[in-house]
């Protein structure tokens, strides 16, 4: 199991750049590989003085995007076909493919938003994305602005407080560093719930749009 001590240890021994890179294109592909993982080690060596933050920054944007591009061009360049390749059948069924066609027809720009946050959705919407000829440079547009509202946060928490995660992970059994981590954890699981439940209103605003028509 990949842990942010092992990814900026490895990360730290090896092409740093390259590496960022490489985990987060395959986490856009579908890897289980969180992506926050990639990105906070990218901070972390960027604060040690191991990658130099303007360049780590944008190399994890440029990870990202790839992958969504990658994604968007293969249901581009082969349409329906795609759907009778069995890695492609995991994450997009013919019923999944007709729901987010309908919903970008009616909400291009929303579904991108929507589909950049929700695990699990991604591959298949982005996949749909090109197979539905969404104009590319909304697509890029829209992801784009997505990622760059995630990812420099994320990379900017890890870059300040590289000593607080350091000494939560070198030293956990001191009761205040539980307590650090305690809560850490509730900040997460906080916004992890705010994120789910807005998400979830998001995906049943969809299907009713999706459904009203094919009721008529």
């Amino acid at each position: 199991m990949l842990t942010l001590d092992t990814i900026v240890d490895q990360l730290a021994a090896h092409n740093t750049y390259l590496g960022v890179f490489a985990l987060l294109l395959a986490g856009s592909l579908g890897v289980p590989i969180p992506e926050e993982l990639p990105v906070v080690a990218a901070g972390v060596l960027s604060r040690e003085g191991l990658a130099t933050w303007w360049l780590a920054l944008p190399v994890c944007v440029l990870g990202v995007l790839s992958g969504d591009v990658i994604l968007y061009w293969a249901g581009h360049h082969w349409g329906e076909r795609v759907l009778a390749w069995r890695p492609v059948r995991w994450v997009l069924s013919p019923e999944r493919e007709r729901r987010l066609k309908v919903a970008y027809c009616q909400h291009a720009v929303k579904t991108i938003v929507i589909a950049r946050h929700v695990i699990g959705l991604r591959a298949a919407a982005f996949l749909t994305a090109g197979i539905a000829r969404v104009p590319f440079w909304k697509f890029l547009a829209t992801d784009a602005a997505a990622a760059l509202l995630g990812l420099p946060l994320s990379f900017g928490l890890a870059y300040f407080f590289t000593d607080q995660i350091e000494a939560i992970l070198a030293d956990v059994h001191r009761a205040e560093r539980w307590a650090m981590l305690a809560a850490l954890l509730l900040g997460i699981v906080v916004l992890a719930l705010l994120v789910h439940r807005w998400t979830r209103r998001a995906e049943e605003r969809i299907d009713r749009e999706v459904a009203e028509p094919l009721e008529r």
